[in-house]
């Protein structure tokens, strides 16, 4: 049998995973049902779909990926990945780079190329991250407001207010007051905590 897994991070695009689908297909794997795919980071060990591949493969199939980075950017779980394929006799088709413990033991420097290509693959995710938190730290000391903006009492609709007075009076209930006030049912609830908090203050 042969599986595929496909994999891009929470940032990137749809459409980047649907090129690897379609480079998975072409690598072998016969139809969609056969490919694994999520929205993960590649540093996420416990990832549901890379797990559930994992645990269907049997003794001598093949995985599919089209880079090292996208099976994993841990180059301990690299190593783990490896280890199950030597131990399952798998087939692991990672791009250009072919290791294939079934038949024979795996061209000895094909094998140190993949390993060297998880080092640098996790040495850039760790470079990103650093860079990402530096310029974090920076924006920070410049007093820029970094992630969403903290909503506050006066940030409230005035309909939502005005709504309000009605559901205290228990005129309508939470759903009809999110509908009445054309906003979402969490963000209500979200209003309804902080109104509430305000009269215990006061």
């Amino acid at each position: 049998m042969i599986y595929g897994y496909a994999r891009c991070s929470t940032s990137e695009t749809r459409q980047n995973i649907d090129r690897q689908l379609r480079e998975l297909l072409s690598m072998g794997v016969k139809d969609k049902d056969s490919i694994f795919f999520e929205y993960e980071s590649g540093t996420k060990i416990d990832r549901t779909q890379f797990n559930k591949l994992l645990q269907s493969v049997s003794n001598g199939d093949t995985i599919c990926s089209t880079e090292v980075s996208r099976i994993t950017r841990s180059m301990k779980q690299l190593l783990e990945i490896l280890d199950l394929a030597k131990e399952k006799k798998l087939k692991l088709v990672l791009g250009s780079f072919v290791v294939d413990f079934n038949t024979t033991y795996p061209d000895p420097m094909t094998l140190a190329t993949i390993q060297l290509m998880g080092v640098f693959s996790e040495l850039e995710k760790n470079m990103i991250s650093e860079r990402v938190k530096s310029g974090m730290a920076n924006a920070r000391e410049k007093g820029k407001q970094i992630g969403r903006q903290e909503v506050t009492i006066n940030d409230i609709p005035k309909d939502f207010i005005k709504y309000y007075e009605l559901y205290k009076n228990k005129q309508i209930n939470k759903v009809m007051l999110s509908s009445l006030s054309k906003i979402s049912y969490p963000t209500c609830l979200k209003y309804i905590k902080m109104l509430k908090k305000q009269l215990i203050i006061y």
